[in-house]
């Protein structure tokens, strides 16, 4: 683990999404100090130019909400939706696959039928469904994305169990007669996970992507400011006003390439492969 961490800091692409996901991290922890209470309560007079305020460094939007307190709360949001996303698909993913490659035969066939189920709908269209049946809250919206996102991880860490349910040091906890949950536990998922966890990046951003997506489109949790949500209020007055759909579009960007960059990064620390030059 610690050769990992030294070539991933020996990284470019590593250490650059590295500070940027400390970054947005940092806005996000420190957005309940800077700007505490509700960010979508109105503080101002409507569309106030940005740096003409000291209170309001980045101004106001069209209901008189600041884009800072929105800003740097929305950062809360997506981190948190991404990051909680990727933990249930990570879990939901590990399980299926671990289940489906040590049992094999039919509960392998029956389960992987039920992964193509899964993957034949594309994950957006089924989050929408979901979303729009249930109503939307955060954890609505988490599962929803969820939904749509386990179905990589199972499939990789089957692919993994089969290989290392073969190897000597199962066969040898077969032998000494540890129990099959057991063996699970402790001798073949810990080794099945490291190649899964490189989709965590994947899974984060597109799980940052699809909350902003279903905001803009109205479908996000109204009770908390989003990126999406901020973008979308913010097309309305696009021409006199482009920085309100501007400066969230920016977050989302900032965050999905410093995911993806740290992926790339954690990929190539986990490969053994050095810095590319």
């Amino acid at each position: 683990m610690n050769r990992v961490a030294a070539r991933l800091l020996r990284s470019p692409e590593g250490v650059a999404g590295l500070c940027l996901l400390v970054l947005l991290a940092a806005m996000a922890l420190a957005a309940p100090l800077l700007f505490p209470g509700d960010p979508l309560a109105i503080v101002g007079r409507p569309m106030t130019v940005p740096f003409t305020d000291p209170a309001l460094p980045l101004g106001t939007d069209r209901l008189g909400r600041d884009v800072a307190a929105g800003l740097m709360h929305g950062a809360r949001t997506s981190l948190l939706v991404g990051l909680a996303t990727a933990l249930v698909a990570l879990a939901a993913g590990a399980l299926v696959g671990t289940v489906a490659g040590l049992a094999g035969g039919l509960v392998d066939e029956a389960l992987m039928r039920v992964v193509d189920a899964f993957q034949i709908v594309p994950g957006f269209l089924l989050a929408l469904a979901f979303v729009s049946v249930t109503g939307a809250s955060l954890p609505v919206i988490i599962l929803a994305i969820a939904l749509g996102a386990w179905t990589g991880p199972a499939r990789l860490v089957r692919a993994e169990v089969l290989s290392i349910r073969e190897r000597d040091y199962v066969a040898a906890a077969r032998v000494i007669g540890m129990h099959p949950a057991e063996i699970a536990l402790r001798e073949v998922l810990p080794n099945a996970l490291p190649p899964v966890l490189a989709l965590t990046a994947v899974i984060v951003a597109t799980a940052v992507l699809v909350e902003a997506a279903l905001s803009f489109l109205g479908l996000g949790d109204p009770n908390v400011v989003t990126w999406g949500s901020m973008i979308a209020e913010g097309r309305n007055v696009l021409r006199t006003a482009p920085h309100l759909s501007i400066v969230p579009g920016l977050g989302l960007v900032a965050t999905v390439l410093g995911v993806y960059l740290l992926g790339e990064g954690l990929a190539d620390a986990m490969a053994g492969r050095e810095a590319r030059g």
